[in-house]
């Protein structure tokens, strides 16, 4: 009896060890805007403060130079699907079930999700944006990322964005195709990073020069979710922005 009783206690104890092994403990740091902000997210990935082609940046017109065209982009978000819809913590984002795509170089590049920022991340001449969008693709073979910024300027009523922020936790239909701007030609080309930990670089970034719009209610809207989840513009150092 004795050996059934401690062979039953090891048993407990490897269970109860296990899952504690699960279970984060309770003060455990997570990256944030505001008391673990930017200015901490080296605690979270050295690269946020190391690394040398941080994003996002202050776009110059005026000091960009012409498009390489072998990197020309190249759109197809023209796609009919459902997705999700969440408040992630950090932002409100939305996964389509079947993405759009882009190509670059003659590589294709798969839309995983879109999220939104309170205003936006990159300025252009130092003007921040009402609101930004970012649609964050990937090369499903080089895993690299390429991210399409949509600025938002108050104006009229944009029915996508009514339809997001209603769909909050919900599975929604949409076509990411639906939130860009009748120009999507024309934009600022540089190799930049991700805007959050762990700040991995080589990402690709574009921003279309012509903005959507958003209402002054939706920009409200989205802003009592988030208003400053915006990281502050990392330096230039030596790269170069192309314009299109």
């Amino acid at each position: 009896m004795k050996k059934i009783l401690l062979t039953v206690g090891a048993a407990a104890l490897l269970s109860l060890t296990a899952f504690a092994s699960e279970v984060k403990p309770h003060d455990e740091k997570h990256w944030d805007y505001s008391h673990n902000g930017p200015a901490h997210w080296d605690e979270f990935s050295k690269t946020c403060v190391a690394g040398n082609a941080q994003s996002p940046i202050n776009i110059v017109p005026g000091k960009s130079v012409s498009m390489n065209h072998q990197y020309d982009l190249h759109m197809s978000e023209d796609v009919h699907t459902t997705a999700k819809v969440i408040d992630n913590g950090h932002s409100i984002k939305v996964t389509p079930k079947v993405g759009g795509s882009i190509e670059l170089n003659g590589e294709k590049f798969n839309l995983l999700q879109f999220h939104f920022h309170g205003k936006s991340e990159h300025t252009v001449d130092g003007k921040r944006y009402d609101m930004v969008a970012h649609l964050v693709h990937q090369n499903p073979i080089t895993k690299q990322l390429a991210v399409v910024a949509v600025f938002f300027e108050e104006g009229k009523n944009n029915p996508m964005l009514d339809n997001i922020i209603g769909g909050i936790g919900k599975n929604i239909r949409i076509d990411p195709q639906d939130i860009l701007p009748k120009d999507t030609a024309h934009y600022y080309h540089y190799i930049g990073s991700l805007t959050t930990p762990p700040c991995s670089e080589n990402v690709q970034w574009y921003l279309l020069k012509t903005p959507s719009f958003a209402s002054k209610d939706q920009i409200e809207a989205f802003r009592k979710y988030y208003v400053d989840n915006e990281r502050p513009v990392q330096e230039l150092h030596d790269r170069t922005i192309e314009s299109n």
